[in-house]
């Protein structure tokens, strides 16, 4: 029985958290990478909602303030590690989560 490529793929969600002093074109440039990321890993974009600013519930490395974004995705189990190195090779983000959604 052959599974198709849809069939090895599982659904995640990123939430990342990036500076107050990220400027839109920073913001854009970074969702972008993400993005690219994901389709070079194989996986594909189901969902990209834009940076956009929020109160932080405490200090998050001396910012009050931030940039939340999230992406939903579809990614091989296999390159979900390689993605999260990707996540922690850019500078610009301060905090991420990334978790595999409900099918």
């Amino acid at each position: 029985m052959e599974r198709t490529l849809s069939e090895l793929m599982r659904p995640y969600e990123l939430m990342y958290l990036m500076p107050p002093t990220a400027d839109e074109e920073r913001l854009s440039a970074v969702s972008e990478r993400l993005q690219s990321a994901i389709t070079s890993l194989g996986g594909k974009i189901d969902k990209a909602t834009p940076p956009t600013r929020r109160r932080l519930a405490y200090e998050v490395e001396h910012h009050r303030d931030g940039h939340y974004g999230v992406l939903e995705f579809s990614l091989p189990p296999d390159q979900a590690r390689e993605f999260e190195r990707t996540i922690g090779l850019t500078e610009d983000i301060l905090r991420h989560i990334v978790v595999r959604r409900d099918e």
